[in-house]
Parts: structure tokens; sequence; C-alpha cells
């Protein structure tokens, strides 16, 4: 049976999705904003994000939130960590893969997530403990033993430019073993493909907490793995980790096999 919070947690998942997809068909017509350089919102992720808001409002008015056009609100154990449209610069060039990203988290820890494409009407969710599932089907991250003929995921964020030639040299390298490496334009939808076993491994630098946060807990309860790209576990995925991350991802193996990787090409230096 669902959990009270998933039920809330996917109405309000699936308001967000109405308001972007009403939106779609005049892109030409929105405000757009540019928050940092190459890093864009509209009006839309905006009002996809009141409309969230408005309904954990309702019912849990002393939680806080943190959302990344709204930033952080109020200060609670439990905090809605809120990505109204992940995947912004895919939705404005009209390239459609993207998503909503809703995480409860407590005390820093996300129990509790929905990622729901409106487009494919894929609804991804978890509970700490009780497992992760897509289209109330139980998913599980895929079962490869190495890097060879692994799907990779990655992304080229704005905030990690300078960086960009280490990773490169890292992506060189592994493309002597996977099969391809692809960068999909959504982080959430990354972590959500790995749950499901649609990809085999993600890594990427420069994430905040409302890009990670829901995806994080549904690697973890399809049975995968999460660490820095140090090895080390994530941050709090509360107000108290504003500050960019890097995350690797994947199951216990591969997810190992690319951290090693990432610092053996020195792209992990890159941030020591």
């Amino acid at each position: 049976m669902q959990k009270p919070a998933i039920t809330l947690m996917v109405k309000a998942a699936r308001s967000a999705g109405n308001v972007l997809l009403r939106h779609m068909n005049k892109l030409d017509a929105l405000n757009i904003i540019e928050k940092d350089r190459m890093d864009y919102a509209s009006e839309v992720d905006g009002l996809a994000e009141k409309e969230i808001i408005k309904e954990f409002r309702r019912s849990t008015p002393d939680y806080a939130i943190l959302g990344e056009e709204t930033g952080s609100i109020g200060h609670n154990r439990f905090t809605w960590v809120i990505d109204p449209l992940d995947g912004t610069s895919n939705y404005l060039h009209g390239i459609p893969h993207f998503c909503v990203s809703i995480a409860l988290v407590e005390n820093g820890e996300p129990i509790h997530a929905v990622i729901f494409d409106p487009l494919r009407n894929d609804l991804f969710t978890a509970s700490r403990g009780s497992g992760a599932t897509l289209n109330e089907r139980r998913i599980r991250v895929a079962d490869r033993k190495e890097l060879g003929g692994a799907m990779v995921l990655t992304g080229f964020p704005p905030r990690e430019r300078e960086r960009v030639s280490a990773q490169l040299k890292c992506i060189d390298n592994l493309l002597l073993e996977a099969e391809d490496i692809r960068r999909t334009g959504s982080a959430a939808l990354d972590l959500a493909y790995v749950a499901c076993g649609r990809a085999d491994a993600y890594f990427e630098a420069g994430v905040k907490p409302w890009d990670i946060a829901a995806g994080v807990l549904l690697v973890r309860e399809a049975g995968g793995k999460v660490s820095d790209f140090r090895g080390r576990t994530t941050g709090p995925m509360d107000n108290r980790g504003l500050a960019t991350r890097q995350l690797v991802a994947g199951n216990l193996k591969v997810a190992d096999l690319l951290q090693q990787k990432i610092v053996n090409t020195g792209y992990a230096a890159a941030f020591d």
C-alpha cells in the first residue's frame, strides 16, 4: 500500500506536471531568466513549484521547504526538497526529456521520493526501507558486473565548466570499456533510470540537493549505491547542504568501478 507521504507527493508532482504540459506549446512566449552563467529558469519553473508548495502547505504547514526556485523556507527536521522542472534547458528547447522531482528529507536524509515524467507518464516512487517502484512495479538496478558494455549517464553542468577538461579525459578513458555514455539533461531522470536498470551507472559534478535527493533514494531502494567521487557518502540534502557536490551511482559493483575510474583518471583530484 502506498504510504500517505507518497500519495501527497504524487498529487503534487502530477499538478506540477500539468503546469509543464500546459505551457509546452507556448515556449516562445515564456519569460526566461539567466540565474547564473548558462543556467536558466523560466516562469514555468516558478509556477510549477508554487503548485507543489500549495499542496504541501495544506497538509504539512510546519515542514521546511527547499526549492530550486523558492530557496529555503523554515526550519524543521522534515524538509520538502523540490525541483519543479529538472531538465529546464531541454524543456526550453522543446526536447521531450524532463521531470518533476520531490523528496521528503528527514535530518538531511531522503525518506520518501517521487520523480514524475509527465510526457511518458512515468512515475517513480521510493520510501526508505520499502523499495522503489516505476508505475507501481518494483524496480531493481541492473546486475552488470563490470564497466565493459555499460551504459553510463553523465552531465556537463554550467557550474563546473572549468573542470570540463578533466571530465572529458575521464570520458575518453571510460569509452575504452563502456558501451556508451549519454548526456540526457536531467540528473533526476538519470538516477531514476539507473534505479530501474535503463542505465548501468551515472556520475556528475555540480549537482545540488534538489537535483538528486529523490533520485538518490530511488537508487538506494533499488539495491544500488551512491557516493561522491572519492567514495564517501554524500552530504545532507536539506538547507545544510546547499554547496554543489559530486555523485556516482550504480549497482554495488559498477558504482565502485566507476568511482575508481574517476579517481584514476584524475577527475576526482580536480575537486580537491
